[in-house]
């Protein structure tokens, strides 16, 4: 049994709490959003209660301010169920003048978006949940902090929570979903596996009340997973499609069915990152696939542990989906975020860790090994070397992270930074 530690989403829901009227936290259903929420709210409705759900709705329309009545902050879970909620929200908050009121949560946006005029911008904060990263499953060591490279910190090297490349390959396939982590063997496998029937079957349908055909969805899902950790454009996908598929899908279908899989937190995908250059240099700007958990992708293919063990080259891709989801979560615990670099030329940065002050840090992924490692370096130097110091700032770090090794520590050439991912925590 592996030992939690307090999800990243506390101290930042605490945070967002003290400065504004209401927060909204929003991800995939099953990562922990309502269980977190209950820790900081000291009145409950849970909208979805199959009890009274019916009777909220109905309270909901005839008067909203009744299901609003409690000791604050008051959680509202699932309230998109009624969207009404956020302008009553709104009002509430800017009526009362006081922090740390509402806590709203959801699994999905609203379906009636464009009834939702009002933006809530300074009275309700947006947070993202994801499913736990190694740090908070226990499963990674902390002895390297994101957020201390990140402020120019010291590096000193590090012992890592030591995972051979087997137990790595169960990790990506079992995800981070709370319920799956103390779970073990098939049993913890199967959790990835009913979330993904569970998206096919009838959470991308419900979302915006538009009936979709599950296997079309099946199909999508599959090539969404074969070109996870790249820029492929929806004639990319068709064509993928085409040659993996029975049956393609046409571009617009393609790009409804994925609007909707955002919608539901199903997709994660990664921006790119446009730095000043000592020269011009045309920089890609398409967004890179990903899912918002490795696991997703391994279900949508109906692989397991021995199938990545099997075949190294597309589990480096399958950890790579992993280590983004954790540097996100880490990132955000520090007002940061994560992009993605790639040129014209073919140089190409798997993410780019970045702090609100400006500060950033460069990452490779690798599953290990040296050849890998020198691979990775030469890119992080070609990629430091071309930026622009007069325009902006130099990386804090430059960072090999890898699915295995038994210790973090930085290299005498270079000071490129080796980290097994079982080291890192926010």
């Amino acid at each position: 049994m592996n030992e939690y530690r307090p999800r990243i989403a506390d101290s930042v829901l605490e945070r967002r709490l003290a400065g504004t009227g209401a927060v909204l936290v929003r991800g995939p259903k099953w990562c922990g959003k309502t269980t977190t929420c209950v820790r900081h709210a000291k009145s409950i409705l849970y909208m979805a209660d199959p009890d009274t759900h019916d009777q909220n709705l109905r309270m909901a329309k005839l008067n909203i301010s009744a299901l609003l009545k409690g000791e604050n902050p008051r959680l509202i879970d699932e309230w998109q169920e009624a969207p009404r909620f956020w302008d009553a929200v709104r009002s509430k908050v800017d009526g009362a003048n006081d922090v740390g009121q509402y806590i709203l949560t959801g699994s999905a946006v609203p379906p009636d978006t464009d009834e939702i005029v009002h933006s809530g911008t300074g009275r309700i904060a947006s947070m993202k949940m994801r499913p736990m990263s190694l740090w908070e499953s226990g499963e990674s060591s902390g002895g390297v902090s994101i957020g201390a490279l990140l402020e120019g910190a010291a590096f000193e090297t590090a012992e890592s929570r030591h995972h051979t490349l087997d137990e790595m390959a169960y990790i990506v396939c079992r995800g981070g979903w709370p319920q799956a982590v103390n779970q073990s063997g098939d049993i913890a496998l199967d959790r990835a596996f009913d979330y993904y029937e569970a998206v096919v079957n009838a959470d991308i349908s419900r979302v915006d009340r538009v009936p979709r055909d599950p296997e079309r969805v099946m199909r999508l899902m599959r090539s969404y997973a074969r070109l996870q950790g790249t820029q492929s454009n929806l004639s990319v996908i068709r064509k993928d499609m085409s040659e993996h598929e029975s049956r393609g899908l046409g571009e617009d279908t393609i790009d409804s069915y994925l609007k909707a899989l955002r919608k539901i937190f199903v997709v994660d995908d990664v921006k790119a990152w446009s730095p000043s250059l000592r020269a011009k240099s045309v920089v890609r700007t398409s967004d890179t696939r990903y899912f918002i958990d490795p696991s997703i992708a391994v279900a949508a293919l109906g692989l397991g542990p021995g199938d990545l063990m099997g075949d190294l080259r597309s589990f480096g891709y399958f950890f790579e989906t992993l280590a983004v989801r954790d540097i996100q979560a880490y990132a955000e615990a520090h007002f940061g975020g994560v992009h993605h670099y790639l040129d014209r030329n073919g140089l190409e940065c798997d993410i780019v860790v970045h702090a609100r002050n400006g500060r950033y840090g460069l990452i490779e992924v690798k599953l290990g090994g040296d050849d890998l490692i020198e691979e990775g370096a030469e890119t992080l130097n070609k990629l430091a070397n071309i930026l622009n110091p007069e325009k902006m700032k130099l990386p804090s770090f430059k960072m090999i992270l890898t699915a295995i090794g038994d210790y973090a520590y930085r290299r005498e050439d270079d000071g490129v930074i080796v980290c097994p991912i079982g080291t890192l925590k926010p």
